[in-house]
C-alpha cells in the first residue's frame, strides 16, 4: 500500500485551519459575553443612607 501524502498533507492543513478558526470565534464569543454580563445589571438602590458614606452626599 502505497500512502498518498498529498491527501494527508491537505487533511491536517484543513484541520489546522478549522482550529484556528474556531478558537477565533469562540475568543469573540467570550469577550461578547464577558462584556453582556459586566454591563447587564441594574444597580440597586439603597433605601437607607448612611450618615458615614461620603458617596450619598449631595
Amino acid at each position: 500500500m502505497d500512502v498518498n501524502w498529498n491527501i494527508i498533507a491537505i487533511v491536517a492543513i484543513l484541520v489546522v485551519i478549522l482550529v484556528v478558526l474556531t478558537i477565533r470565534k469562540n475568543l469573540r464569543e467570550k469577550k461578547k459575553l464577558e462584556n453582556l454580563l459586566n454591563n447587564n445589571f441594574k444597580k440597586a438602590e439603597k433605601d437607607r443612607v448612611d450618615a458615614d458614606d461620603a458617596a450619598n452626599e449631595k
